[in-house]
């Protein structure tokens, strides 16, 4: 990663490449929920010490290829019982919306759909505010649903060339997702 700021600075920055092996899954669940059933595949490191909780958009899985290079990039973390809850896309909003009665410590926003394509005036800003935690917005410079500015709690890395699909570079969203979760959790 390129001259990164330090956490909270809420200043913009760009993220470069890095590998992209992807680790296979530990296990996973599939518990019932109010709303039906859900999946929670887990990608367990040998030395776990805290979670990252990531949610898939609207229209994917856990398959996506920025999520996949989370799990490969971020097999490192910190102290036990820290949570940062994420995801990408509409999984991004729930995050941001969940995260404050989480307890969670930061929220990693990939994509997160600023506003519907064409409809600048329908912000979902407020969104990312209420999180009530930092937030570090990962989206592509060619995103059609927008790019939130930098905020007091919000940094915002922009990937060069990148759509909302996140999928021209999936290591680079791991190195940038990675930095930020450094200095968030040690």
């Amino acid at each position: 990663m390129d001259d990164a700021p330090p956490a909270g600075s809420g200043r913009s920055r760009t993220a470069s490449a890095g590998p992209d092996p992807t680790p296979a899954p530990s296990r996973t669940e599939q518990p019932d929920t109010p709303a039906g059933p859900a999946r929670i595949t887990w990608f367990r490191p040998a030395r776990p010490r805290s979670v990252l909780a990531l949610g898939h958009g609207a229209g994917g899985g856990i398959e996506a290829r920025d999520l996949a290079a989370l799990a490969a990039a971020l097999r490192a973390a910190a102290r036990p019982g820290r949570l940062i809850q994420g995801g990408r896309s509409n999984g991004a909003r729930v995050a941001c919306r969940t995260a404050r009665a989480a307890g969670a410590r930061g929220v990693l926003a990939l994509a997160f759909p600023l506003h519907p394509p064409g409809h600048p005036e329908r912000s979902r800003a407020a969104e990312l505010d209420a999180a009530g935690t930092d937030v570090l917005v990962i989206n592509g410079s060619r995103d059609p649903f927008g790019i939130p500015e930098p905020g007091e709690r919000r940094q915002v890395a922009v990937l060069p060339a990148e759509t909302h699909a996140l999928t021209r570079n999936p290591a680079a969203v791991g190195a940038a997702a990675g930095a930020w979760l450094r200095e968030m959790l040690d």
